[in-house]
């Protein structure tokens, strides 16, 4: 029997009041965000954070006080779990043995804890899967870069490969799309609706300096449209939650929404580039946006939902996890030029401890 450990990146969220700010000072303090040597970074951190999380506290009171992504994740985790071991071509019928495990970025369960657990489960070899299925440097790039400081900590050395990105994976496209098709269906009633493709923003200059974030959500948006097959669709893709004085890629989500209002067009918002309810989904989607849009005389706001623990989404990755493992798919099927930038550790099918 061989046994596997599937582990799922993601970012991480407070789950308490006072979890808020240590949160807030981890995100900053990443290099991968804050792009300055320490102690500048660590300092900036300190600062950001501090002035921050007051904001981000009322922020997460409309959530009960903490983000349900732990919960939400664990659902994932779960679900991709029960699937792989339920196949028919792995799983139970070969004696093949899978666990999942989760790794947070900023918050709880930290790399450290999901490695000690990893380490304790014994597996055979290990596949780091991000829920993130566009790469960028600041969320997969990181996590990998934390996984394996933690796992070098430990001396957990295990085969281990990584899937780079996923943003056109065949599973992933069909969710976004069932629950498009209703939020149209709704939308259309005030209307023909434009529907708006929101992805977490970045910084102009990290895009500029190789990240393939932005190229990979506009692959992920395209696929989206292709398989809806809805002729003369209205849409375009924006990007959300920026922070900061840098330049970020645009168009913004709210400057799209402006624009919604100034056209008298019902909209149906996308969150393309997150894959469970958070606070950027619940919150800034949901009752920021929904607020500026019925400011701006939008007829209709429709926010389709994430795609969760949805049965075609959890059957891609899963597809995912089988075609890494026995060599059948790309690690990185994003761009096949060049699927990762070179100013980050490349992950391919040599990436194996």
């Amino acid at each position: 029997m061989t046994k596997t450990a599937i582990v799922l990146f993601n970012l991480g969220g407070p789950d308490t009041p006072a979890a808020v700010q240590p949160f807030l000072f981890n995100l900053f303090s990443d290099p991968a965000i804050i792009r300055l040597p320490n102690p500048f970074r660590w300092g900036l951190a300190k600062v950001i954070s501090k002035r921050r999380a007051p904001i981000a506290r009322e922020i997460y009171e409309n959530l009960g006080g903490g983000s349900p992504l732990l919960p939400n994740t664990e659902a994932q985790a779960r679900a991709l779990e029960a699937a792989l071991k339920t196949d028919g071509s792995q799983g139970a019928a070969s004696g093949d043995d899978f666990k999942v495990f989760i790794a947070m970025r900023y918050w709880h369960p930290f790399a450290d804890e999901a490695a000690r657990q990893v380490k304790e489960y014994g597996p055979d070899q290990i596949l780091l899967l991000p829920l993130y299925p566009q790469f960028s440097t600041t969320t997969t790039g990181s996590s990998v870069t934390d996984w394996n400081r933690a796992t070098s900590k430990i001396g957990l050395q295990v085969p281990t490969k990584t899937v780079c990105c996923y943003p056109e994976d065949p599973g992933f496209v069909s969710e976004v799309v069932v629950r498009l098709k209703k939020g149209l269906e709704a939308a259309s009633e005030t209307g023909k609706p434009r529907v708006l493709f929101s992805a977490h923003g970045l910084p102009k200059k990290i895009v500029e300096a190789g990240d393939p974030y932005q190229e990979q959500v506009e692959q992920s948006s395209a696929a989206v449209v292709a398989a809806l097959g809805e002729p003369d669709l209205d849409w375009v893709i924006c990007y959300q939650s920026r922070v900061g004085p840098l330049e970020w890629i645009g168009p913004s989500t709210d400057s799209e929404i402006e624009r919604a209002g100034a056209d008298k067009v019902p909209v149906v918002v996308v969150p393309i580039a997150f894959v469970s309810e958070h606070s950027e989904t619940l919150v800034e989607l949901d009752i920021e946006y929904r607020e500026l849009a019925e400011k701006e005389g939008v007829p209709a706001y429709i926010r389709v939902p994430t795609v969760d623990d949805g049965a075609a989404y959890i059957d891609g990755l899963a597809r995912r996890v089988r075609g890494a493992l026995d060599g059948s798919a790309s690690l990185c099927p994003g761009r096949e030029d060049d699927p990762c930038p070179t100013s980050w550790n490349r992950v391919d099918e040599t990436d194996v401890r």
